[in-house]
């Protein structure tokens, strides 16, 4: 796994990040050094939607990035059922295809290049996918996607998201944050690399708090909402269709 050192030289003002080709090289790494229980998150992923997919329905990862939900997924999830990869990244799609050929992918795929902050077409889905990517959507387009993904959805379909959060209470922000990075440090991140992240994303990467992801989604239409992981500024949530 090439290791990621996106942030290793100077800069003397980093830009916005982008999920270049650069990025998608060590994006693997970056994630696993960077978001805390990032395998379990993965395997809670799949552990849901294989008791939350339907026959004769799509299976939709948005924001796929280099396909590690999917992965993980196809291995709990019968392979008749289609699975659709989105993305707004072509260099993370061209590197999501050459992990599911080297997975020897089986199941009908199909990996789109779309913004979610434009109009993203969902039909016929059971489940849905949002890992670390509903805080990348512009929050003036939040609601409006997250309407999209329910009326797309039949009847029972769940939706999947893992969001970065800040504290309820402002008072446990600065703690959180802290404990966070002293997390990337243990994962070998320099203090410049966390700095310079920290800049790149600061307009980028908009996090809400878990009550307002709440709210969103049962102002979509989401009639039963839970959180299924908390790790302080990190969290999990499924929401499901009546």
């Amino acid at each position: 796994m090439p290791k990621d050192e996106v942030f290793k030289e100077g800069f003397s003002k980093p830009s916005d990040f982008k999920f270049s080709s650069k990025v998608a090289k060590v994006f693997d790494d970056m994630v696993n050094r960077s978001v805390p229980f990032y395998d379990e998150m993965q395997r809670m992923i799949g552990e849901l939607s294989s008791d939350h997919y339907q026959d004769d329905t799509n299976v939709y990862d948005l924001g796929c990035s280099t396909g590690a939900t999917l992965i993980q997924m196809n291995e709990s999830i019968p392979l008749y059922i289609q699975f659709i990869g989105i993305d707004d990244s072509p260099d993370m799609l061209e590197k999501c295809r050459e992990k599911l050929k080297e997975h020897s992918f089986e199941r009908p795929v199909k990996l789109e290049v779309a913004d979610l902050n434009g109009n993203v077409r969902i039909e016929t889905a059971s489940v849905v996918v949002l890992c670390l990517t509903l805080q990348f959507v512009r929050p003036i387009n939040r609601e409006k996607l997250l309407r999209s993904i329910y009326n797309g959805m039949v009847p029972g379909g769940s939706l999947i998201i893992i969001e970065k959060i800040i504290a309820e209470d402002s008072t446990f922000n600065r703690d959180f944050i802290k404990y966070y990075y002293d997390m990337k440090r243990r994962n070998h991140y320099s203090e410049m690399e966390i700095s310079q992240k920290r800049e790149a994303l600061e307009n980028v990467l908009i996090p809400y708090k878990l009550s307002e992801n709440i709210i969103m989604l049962r102002e979509a239409g989401f009639k039963h909402v839970e959180t299924f992981f908390k790790w302080y500024n990190f969290s999990g949530l499924i929401a499901k269709k009546a």
